[in-house]
């Protein structure tokens, strides 16, 4: 495998690192109990997905 010519200054590896950041996550509201959730996912406080009950609550 191929191999570095030479060792990464400081400088360089912060200037590479800077654009490694953290993002929020989209959410997007339920159609059925309107509370925010991850897209394309049950909904955890409601249990729906699709219009669907998908999770009984108990």
């Amino acid at each position: 495998m191929a191999q570095p010519k030479r060792r990464w200054s400081k400088q360089r590896t912060h200037k590479h690192r800077a654009n490694w950041k953290i993002e929020a996550p989209n959410l997007v509201e339920c159609p059925q109990c309107h509370e925010m959730k991850l897209p394309h996912r049950v909904c955890p406080s409601c249990g729906y997905y699709k219009n669907r009950k998908v999770v009984n609550e108990d």
